[in-house]
């Protein structure tokens, strides 16, 4: 493993930070400086600067995620710790021990347990040793207990956000298997049918899903949501007229949950009703739907095709600044497959 600086760690001490001496030294030291005042959106600025001059040194994005794990962002630092991994290999194999703590959070405990177990394989010296040993005993005694005392709601919301994390990103055959995983211990979940179809069809089993949809709407005319899906299929098909027939139905829906708004919002975008759009992603609050990166995506765009250019840029600018995983997109109004998808149904 490699030995130039630890930079710093989660519940780390100031003192034992020992910045190195390279191109990007100096907006990394800044970035160590911000992490310990608990400015974490100023020490990821810094420390994605530092990125930026040196892409190759995986002790910058190590580091980042370790900020991303301060704020409770657990499924963003393992991401990040995955690609330490795929591009560096074992040389830095404290990643796997820091993905195994991000799971734990989360709690994935199988694949904490899994890294983990992993992590004390590859380095029987590393520093993270104790810990890993320490980590594993409180997983052991975890996944006993459950197995005893079976949470239903903690189960479930695992369910919902890791599903949420993977169709945010866009990894539909993830998100599919987890799905359907999901639905065997929730058949009857309207959420994690929905989510299925949707994903059913975007990892390729197009015809399957948009006849499941088709059925499903037959028997629940009323299930805009399930209108929200068939626009989206519709649209992908390149059968503009019964999407946009679908959209129109959906001008006098107003739902109270701000989720719902963004994808009525994003189904008159991407039929390209950009007026109405623009006015359903007016009336959202961004604070409740910051976190979704489709509503970056597409109301950017909808500003972009209405002129508002400066405005769509900061838009997405902000968006990027934000979410990792945007911060690597082309802007969506020059990303003509992007108008194909909602991406987070």
């Amino acid at each position: 493993m490699k030995t130039k600086s630890k930079g710093f760690k989660p519940n780390d001490k100031l003192n034992n930070v020992i910045p190195y001496i390279q191109e990007g030294d100096y907006f990394f030291t800044k970035g160590v400086e911000a992490f310990y005042k608990r400015k974490f959106d100023l020490a990821l600025k810094f420390i994605k600067k530092a990125q930026d001059m040196d892409p190759k040194e995986a002790l910058y994005p190590s580091q980042m995620s370790i900020v991303y794990t301060e704020i409770g962002a657990y499924h963003a630092a393992n991401q990040i710790l995955n690609e330490v991994i795929e591009q560096h290999g074992d040389d830095y194999v404290d990643s796997y021990y820091l993905i195994a703590n991000n799971y734990a959070h989360l709690g994935l405990l199988n694949e904490a347990q899994k890294y983990a177990n992993l992590y004390m394989e590859k380095a029987p010296e590393g520093e993270f040793f104790s810990e890993a040993e320490q980590l594993l005993t409180v997983l052991d005694m975890t996944l006993e207990e459950e197995e005893e005392f079976f949470d239903d709601e903690d189960d479930l919301i695992i369910y919902q956000e890791t599903a949420f994390y993977h169709l945010q990103h866009q990894n539909y055959k993830e998100a599919r298997q987890l799905l359907e995983e999901a639905l065997v211990v929730y058949p009857d979940f309207e959420s994690f049918q929905l989510q299925y179809r949707y994903c059913l069809y975007f990892s390729g089993e197009k015809e399957r899903a948009l006849q499941l949809e088709k059925d499903y709407f037959e028997k629940h005319p009323h299930a805009f949501l399930s209108m929200v899906n068939l626009i989206a299929f519709y649209h992908d098909q390149g059968a503009i007229e019964k999407a946009k027939d679908l959209t129109s139905q959906l001008k006098n829906v107003h739902p109270i949950h701000q989720e719902h708004l963004l994808k009525i919002a994003c189904s008159h975008a991407i039929v390209g009703e950009l007026d109405e759009a623009y006015e359903r992603f007016k009336s959202l609050s961004k604070q409740k739907v910051s976190h979704h990166l489709v509503y970056y995506r597409i109301y950017a765009r909808v500003l972009y095709r209405l002129g508002e250019i400066e405005a769509a840029k900061q838009l997405f600018t902000e968006g990027q600044q934000r979410h990792k995983g945007l911060s690597t997109e082309a802007e969506p109004w020059l990303n003509i497959s992007e108008s194909k998808k909602l991406d987070d149904e």
